[in-house]
């Protein structure tokens, strides 16, 4: 199950929530929005909109261009329906009706109606434009912040773990590579070493990733997270010094095992967020 990242913008003393799943397709929270023009039952005016006829066709649009499982057929009945006075439609009954995927109900406590970006933006405009600049101000300032952090650290650590590559490299030649090897032993000889390590952090050998993600571009690491690109550079010092110990190759792999598995719980429970920052005070002296 893919996790759920959340996080809120705050737009005229209101705070909104966002949750996605793959960084790609961002929720937010209608219920919130809503609490603009009636905070006492936001379901109302979400109801409310949901009447229009020309919320209807828009939603209808972005489901036929989202969505190849919508239930055409059905809007069309319903589309007939929308704007007249005994015309009722709810978040529940377009999904469900629909078979929808720009809008999600949640249940709970933190729970909601919550819409795609696109449908959420549309949303707080029919409420107001003026709240809805609002809200897309501090929805930018969020990805704008969000885009910098991600880019600098990811990165940052892909710089990181590169340098250490050639480390390893370094280890592997001065102690694996006897002279009498041909270039093809000597080039299975780095990439076995190299696919220990993909084993130990991804559980699979790149070409083994590569037969199960043939449409993404790059390998493995190149999408990897920033706390497995920082236990990466780790592996590869800690592979390196284990080699220059004479450590054969299961004996490593278990020791390897042992500190990817320690130090990738341990970040778990780190927050880049909420590391400190360095201020620098340069004086220039004349």
């Amino acid at each position: 199950m893919a996790k759920i990242v959340k996080e809120t913008i705050h737009a005229k003393g209101i705070d909104i929530g966002i949750y996605t799943t793959n960084f790609e397709n961002e929720f937010i929270s209608l219920t919130d929005i809503a609490k603009y023009r009636n905070e006492d039952d936001p379901r109302f005016v979400i109801q409310n909109w949901m009447r229009n006829r020309n919320t209807i066709e828009f939603l209808s649009v972005w489901e036929e261009l989202h969505n190849p499982d919508f239930n055409r057929v059905q809007f069309e009945a319903v589309k007939n329906e929308a704007g007249l006075n005994r015309f009722v439609m709810t978040p529940t009954k377009w999904i469900t009706q629909m078979n929808a995927i720009g809008i999600v109900s949640k249940a709970g406590r933190y729970g909601g109606t919550y819409a795609h970006s696109d449908i959420a933006m549309s949303f707080a405009t029919w409420i107001s434009p003026e709240f809805q600049l609002y809200i897309m101000k501090d929805y930018r300032r969020l990805k704008t912040d969000e885009n910098s952090r991600l880019s600098l650290n990811w990165n940052l650590n892909r710089e990181i773990s590169k340098l250490n590559y050639r480390i390893h490299t370094d280890a592997i030649k001065d102690n694996l590579i006897p002279p009498e090897l041909t270039p093809a032993q000597v080039a299975y000889t780095y990439a076995n070493e190299a696919d220990m390590l993909n084993v130990v952090l991804f559980g699979k050998t790149a070409k083994q990733w590569k037969d199960e993600n043939s449409t993404i571009k790059g390998n493995m690491r190149d999408i990897a997270t920033l706390n497995q690109l920082l236990v990466l550079a780790n592996l590869e010092s800690y592979n390196a010094v284990l080699i220059n110990q004479g450590k054969n190759q299961k004996e490593r792999m278990e020791l390897l095992r042992h500190l990817a598995v320690q130090q990738l719980q341990t970040l778990k429970m780190v927050s880049f967020d909420n590391l400190p920052k360095l201020e620098v005070d340069i004086k220039k002296s004349k």
